[in-house]
């Protein structure tokens, strides 16, 4: 059994892990003004663009996921022919419509792919899941690396399939970002109304920075702390208190909108790492998306990992 796993760039994994274990991407494209770029996780083009247009005019970027009919010619010109089941993995479809896309393209791939790959030679069935991570960016990848780690266990795509659905609720999401009135800029460009600008506002004026939690499709703040470093260690300590109490899968990802030696430098992050070592947790750090960084700033933080419910203290 040839087992596919596919991700959207808004997956935040490290470049050499999607080369390394064949992950298949379902680029998003950025257009702000002029400039367009697919993303497909090239952590130097990213980074170029982030230079060039998303620190200035981010804010009024357009994310364009891949379409019903570009997600089904992938699957029948490449992917009904190199995989025997396909398990495709999305952001949460809370905050995009690239689930509900790859779930409507998954009919027409499911009735079409039998001559396509008859003429390839292979006569069995292909098999198509479609999964809601019900998370964003570090935290989607979790899900992404434990189904790395069953396929080449040599699991069954049953097992597969009936863990990445247990963990797909249990996936717990941080963030930090530098800048509330960015993020208010842009989710006015998008129409959501959820970054007020009282609160933006507050926030700047002291200083204030929101620890934001994803969960099962839901994103709101756990905690509001003084000063960017000051957050970004508690939420460090948080996740190092975390790891020490026991995950359900030895994985912490971590992305950040900008350089990763900036990542590397902020307080807590050192320490957070070595427990991770303590307890044989794999880190993944990964260059933020360049659909995560113009939805939610230069210089934020994401981080994930599968964990029962527990709160942010």
């Amino acid at each position: 059994m040839r087992i596919g796993i596919v991700v959207d760039s808004a997956c935040d994994l490290p470049q050499d892990f999607i080369a390394e274990h064949n992950i298949v991407l379902l680029p998003i494209t950025v257009r702000i003004g002029e400039a367009v770029l697919a993303d497909h996780r090239d952590e130097q083009a990213t980074l170029s663009f982030l230079h060039a247009h998303v620190a200035e005019h981010g804010a009024e970027a357009e994310t364009i996921p891949f379409s019903v009919n570009q997600i089904r010619d992938l699957f029948l010109q490449q992917l009904v022919i190199d995989y025997d089941h396909v398990i495709c993995m999305t952001i949460t479809k809370t905050r995009s419509p690239i689930h509900d896309n790859a779930l409507q393209a998954s009919f027409a791939i499911l009735n079409d792919y039998k001559p396509v790959r008859q003429a390839a030679g292979y006569n069995s069935p292909f098999a198509l899941r479609v999964l809601d991570t019900q998370n964003l960016f570090a935290a989607q990848a979790v899900t992404a690396v434990e189904a790395v780690r069953l396929r080449d266990s040599g699991a069954s795509v049953q097992q597969i399939r009936e863990r990445l659905e247990e963990l797909s609720g249990n996936v717990h999401g941080y963030m930090v970002t530098r800048d509330l009135y960015y993020m208010r800029a842009r989710a006015r460009h998008k129409g959501d109304r959820s970054v007020g600008l009282l609160s933006a506002a507050l926030g700047s004026a002291l200083d204030i920075k929101p620890v934001l939690h994803g969960y099962r499709g839901e994103t709101g703040p756990v905690a509001k702390i003084k000063g960017f470093d000051n957050a970004v260690q508690k939420l460090f300590g948080v996740v190092s208190q975390r790891v020490r109490s026991g995950l359900m899968t030895p994985t912490v990802c971590v992305s950040y909108g900008g350089e990763l030696e900036e990542l590397r430098a902020l307080p807590g992050y050192a320490q957070m790492k070595d427990v991770c070592a303590s307890q044989a947790v794999a880190v993944y750090e990964s260059v933020m998306s360049l659909t995560g960084m113009v939805n939610v700033g230069k210089g934020a933080v994401t981080v994930g990992f599968a964990d029962g419910p527990h709160r942010f203290e």
